[in-house]
């Protein structure tokens, strides 16, 4: 994956430090909606959360984008909490690795289903997540405040890690 400076990205666990900057794109991303900073920091650093931040390999240590799991080992399920691309870093894949990491971690955890809320107002959002195997189950009306924006919750069935015969 090719980062803004033409490097690859570096998926790693966030922690504490990186509450700060997770966000200022938190607060770009989601202007109206955006998440508090004592949100954030319970979810980065609670104990059935798995957080990522995504910095461009090629040098520097922006965030380029986050994403955050929810998925207690042995309940059998889990749920995308959030993420976020920053602009620069936008249609180059980035969104699709951290869900693709996300679902792995989800599956490591024993997770069968992994769920999520998408603003029914974010149609690229919505077909990445369905290129993903996401299916829609259900709409919570009005949900995003203080837009009133619908959330389309979807569904995905997580697959069986695949092996090849090498």
């Amino acid at each position: 994956m090719t980062g803004q400076a033409g490097g690859a990205w570096q998926l790693r666990r966030a922690n504490a430090d990186d509450v700060p900057a997770i966000m200022e794109l938190e607060r770009a991303t989601f202007v109206t909606d955006a998440w508090s900073d004592a949100t954030m920091m319970s979810e980065v650093t609670g104990s059935n959360g798995y957080y990522l931040v995504a910095i461009d390999s090629a040098g520097g240590d922006a965030i380029d984008g986050y994403a955050g799991l929810l998925a207690p080992r042995g309940s059998g399920e889990g749920d995308i909490q959030t993420i976020a691309v920053a602009p620069s870093a936008r249609r180059r894949g980035l969104g699709r690795q951290l869900m693709l990491a996300l679902i792995g971690e989800a599956r490591k955890r024993g997770a069968r289903d992994v769920f999520l809320e998408v603003r029914a107002d974010n149609p690229g959002a919505q077909q990445l997540y369905r290129s993903l195997g996401f299916e829609g189950v259900g709409v919570r009306p009005r949900y995003y405040q203080p837009d009133g924006v619908d959330a389309i919750v979807m569904r995905l069935h997580v697959p069986e890690p695949e092996t090849t015969i090498a």
